[in-house]
């Protein structure tokens, strides 16, 4: 060991700050409720090379893509002092056409090359596309919204306003997209800031051998994590309900292979992409895998790139977990996402038994609306992603009304969601019962019912609205979610994906997924 443990931690915590108080920024300067209250956004910082070093304790399904759209920028881009790039192409890294990266170079004095990129990933409730919200039932990503390739949104330290305009043009809320991109910038620069402060006071040998020994760290903490599963083979397979265009459920099957430090994930037998808009790109497949990884560690450890060299991943390309151009990734990143997380979690419970929860709620529980508001004479979209219960675990029950796994945001609070948008929250509270029976429950989900104050387009992207999250080790399975229209004091129940016109008055009843039970449950005294 040629380093200082104690330093190490130091230039742990220092660097994972620095990503904290970039993601504060971001929030405080955001326009978007969906930014600044439900903090739907994430922030990393990345060596020269591209590899990631820090992350603020964000979302799961951003931080494990980011890297790949960071490459991307730095493999089509050259970067120049003052410069920002922007990126959210699915098929270069990208999670859907809604979370827009920003990358920003960190030139020292007297560097050629940058030394450090900051990087952030922001969700944007609208991008364009064929619907409000830019989350639709598609079956081609063209529909889905403007999709940006690398390009410098910023030169020399000014934003390039012919660019600027020209996105903006392609998005029904403006305003609040021009807020939400400078919020971005000003997240970056204060990343870039505090990074030339700690050059300034540790030099840069030393500030770049502790960003390469907590590689090296992260590294051999998760080979004794992937060392302490015995070696094997382990497969499991679940489905969603279907892809929002055709009926029928959505096979996402798994075959772990442990040999020694080592792991394989071999989604081979999973579903070849579909028609509508659940597909996920391998850079999501790559996040709920590492993420999965990682749960199974008993000690925390920092999230970086030696988290990822043991893990192997094979998904046949034109598959579900794997799609290629134009296929439709809309609900990829959100909901497929969750299933390849119960998949593999399932997979890994055969392998280390009381070590892994019951499933979760399984779905991000995704709406958008959108229409056009008389109170501030503008269009606007509202995008949320709902709670639901998590499952049961050895000792300890699940958690209620819970964003779980690969989503880590909040709710959008009701004071802010009825100043901002032309809607009123009828009903907020935990789904009682609704969380599987077991020796330890799973959580409950929750039910928001929203009404509509003017006439609106609704899309949903849901799903476990026909196949429960599961129980293990002889616990029940939760209770599916259900969506419901209610119109003229008639209910309607709609499925997991659509979307619809509605009117004002009428109101929607999103009842979400609980988690399964875990164990079995003892046996009444009675009986």
């Amino acid at each position: 060991m040629n380093y200082d443990p104690i330093r190490l931690e130091v230039f742990r915590n220092l660097l994972r700050g620095i990503s904290e108080e970039m993601g504060v920024t971001l929030c405080r300067t955001a326009f978007s409720p969906n930014i600044k209250e439900r903090r739907d956004f994430s922030c990393a910082l990345f060596d020269g090379e591209g590899h990631i070093i820090a992350q603020a304790a964000h979302i799961p399904v951003h931080l494990g893509a980011m890297p790949m759209s960071v490459r991307h920028a730095i493999d089509n881009v050259d970067m120049a002092p003052g410069d920002g790039v922007l990126v959210n192409d699915p098929y270069g890294g990208g999670s859907h056409l809604p979370d827009i990266t920003l990358v920003t170079p960190v030139f020292l004095e007297g560097q050629a090359k940058p030394a450090f990129f900051t990087a952030n990933r922001a969700h944007h409730a609208d991008v364009g596309g064929m619907t409000p919200g830019s989350m639709p039932l598609s079956t081609e990503v063209f529909q889905e919204g403007i999709r940006i390739p690398p390009i410098r949104l910023i030169v020399d330290g000014q934003i390039q306003h012919d660019l600027l305009q020209l996105l903006l043009a392609n998005v029904r809320t403006p305003r609040e997209r021009e807020g939400d991109l400078t919020a971005q910038i000003a997240a970056n620069r204060t990343g870039e800031r505090r990074l030339r402060e700690t050059v300034a006071k540790y030099g840069l040998d030393e500030v770049l051998t502790y960003c390469t020994e907590l590689q090296a760290y992260s590294e051999r903490m998760t080979r004794h994590v992937i060392a302490d599963i015995p070696d094997g083979d382990y497969t499991f397979e679940d489905v969603m309900d279907n892809d929002g265009i055709l009926p029928g459920p959505v096979l996402i099957k798994v075959t772990i292979r442990v040999r020694g430090d080592e792991v394989e994930i071999d989604f081979t037998g999973s579903d070849a992409q579909v028609r509508g808009s659940v597909n996920a790109n391998f850079a999501i497949t790559m996040s709920a895998v590492y993420y999965c990884v990682r749960t199974l560690s008993k000690e925390p450890f920092p999230f970086n790139h030696g988290c990822l060299v043991p893990v192997n991943i094979k998904a046949e390309a034109g598959s579900v977990v794997n799609c290629e151009f134009p296929s439709a990734v809309a609900g990829g990143n959100v909901e497929t996402s969750q299933r390849i997380v119960d998949v593999v979690l399932g997979a890994f419970q055969r392998a280390v038994p009381g070590r892994v929860a019951a499933a979760c709620s399984g779905s991000m529980n995704n709406v958008t609306v959108g229409g056009f508001d008389p109170r501030r004479g503008e269009h606007y979209t509202y995008y949320e992603t709902i709670a639901g219960g998590t499952g049961g675990r050895p000792g300890l029950p699940g958690m209620h009304a819970t964003h779980s796994h690969m989503t880590n945001t909040l709710n959008t609070p009701i004071e802010a969601l009825e100043y901002a948008y032309p809607l009123r929250v009828s009903r907020y509270a935990i789904r009682r019962k609704s969380g599987g029976q077991g020796a330890y429950n799973g959580g409950d989900g929750v039910v928001r019912e929203l009404e509509f104050l003017g006439d609106a387009q609704v899309t949903r992207l849901s799903d476990r609205r026909e196949y429960p999250p599961y129980g293990l080790e002889g616990g029940e399975s939760a209770k599916t979610g259900e969506n419901l229209l209610i119109h003229n004091k008639r209910r309607r129940k709609l499925p997991s994906k659509f979307n619809m016109q509605v009117e004002a008055g009428d109101r929607l009843v999103i009842s979400t997924p609980g988690g399964g039970g875990y164990g079995s449950r003892e046996p009444d005294a009675e009986s």
